[in-house]
């Protein structure tokens, strides 16, 4: 299960605007930059520096195949020969532990704790509902004019297999045990952004990756030690609208919006940020974007500030030494008091 690397060569970054600047001739090393498809469902971009092709080349690689390990641990749709994964937790609910890498533990460690700081917004526990809003939302998109709601009972019934007090972690036996047989694990809220931290914190420095538009620098360009610029899309624009580039060098760029993966029944969009209050998509926001140092922390946060008064979101952003922007539904801005430090544009 290997992914090749597609492609590679000097240019700007695919996914985020104003990151390119040609080296001049006698300036080394050189900017390259690597993409590949398939992780976490998504395109992942790695732009860098290297005295050679061959040198960024083999960083990319490395940090590809380190990537495709957590991807694989903690896919809940495949299985892996030889791996034990969140499927086969999932799978065996209602049955006995099973024994998982150590990086399953850690993850589900990092989500217990961030389900009591967000005050259960982000809830890794919730895959019984989650399961049902994707499958109503992959039907809907294969077939727009069948396209319907889950059905609320249903609802009702699999938020009843929902919980921490259903997940049993056993860290010295490295074990996780669903007691509950209808209840599923979904960590798609937090595994991109938890995977992507792992590998930077091992990757070199003066690194810019994109999983999916979740961005994490790992220093900044090695050209005059100056900041990456990262994007932040305009949910109301085309891909590479923007509402404010930001400069960044040791942090991390992710934001949660509607615009992202939804569908539309009678006339009205419905998104898979669902809030375990209402069972149901939030709507107090079209995007909001996250930067801090850890790429885990902001994705979890970029989705609990989503489904948060922009008071309550603020409270905790703070709280856990983050900056937000928040796009309300007319469009408006809004931003915590650090925030526009690190716009450029």
């Amino acid at each position: 299960m290997r992914q090749r690397v597609l492609a590679l060569a000097m240019a700007a970054a695919l996914l985020l605007s104003g990151c390119a600047g040609q080296a001049g001739p006698e300036q080394k090393p050189r900017r390259y930059e690597a993409s590949f498809l398939t992780l976490f469902d998504t395109v992942t971009t790695i732009v860098g520096y290297g005295e050679t092709e061959e040198e960024f080349r083999r960083t990319a690689q490395e940090f590809h195949d380190s990537l495709l390990d957590y991807h694989q641990l903690f896919d809940v749709y495949h299985e892996y020969d030889g791996i034990n994964n969140l499927k086969t937790v999932n799978d065996s609910a209602g049955g006995d532990p099973v024994e998982v890498d150590r990086r399953i533990i850690d993850l589900l460690l990092f989500c217990r704790e961030l389900e009591g700081l967000t005050g259960g917004r982000v809830d890794v526990t919730m895959g019984s509902v989650l399961a049902l809003w994707h499958e109503a939302r992959t039907e809907g998109v294969d077939d727009p004019e069948h396209a319907a709601l889950p059905d609320a009972g249903a609802l009702e019934e699999a938020a009843r297999h929902t919980g921490f007090d259903l997940l049993e972690i056993d860290q010295e036996a490295s074990t996780v045990r669903l007691t509950d047989p209808q209840a599923r694990l979904d960590v798609g809220a937090v595994a991109k952004g938890w995977a992507v931290e792992q590998v930077c914190r091992a990757a070199p420095t003066g690194l810019l990756v994109s999983v999916g538009g979740n961005v994490r620098a790992t220093g900044p360009k090695p050209e005059e030690n100056s900041p990456w610029v990262v994007g932040v899309q305009d949910p109301n624009g085309e891909k590479q609208d923007y509402l404010h580039t930001l400069n960044i060098d040791h942090q991390s760029v992710v934001s949660s919006g509607d615009y992202q993966r939804y569908y539309t029944v009678d006339g009205v969009r419905y998104h898979h940020i669902i809030d375990p209050d209402t069972l149901h998509p939030g709507r107090l926001w079209r995007a909001v974007t996250v930067v801090c140092p850890d790429s885990g922390l902001a994705d979890g946060l970029s989705t609990a500030l989503f489904l948060l008064s922009q008071e309550e979101g603020a409270a905790l952003a703070e709280r856990c030494g983050a900056q937000a922007m928040w796009v309300a539904p007319d469009g408006g801005l809004l931003y915590t008091d650090g925030f526009l430090e690190l716009v450029r544009t």
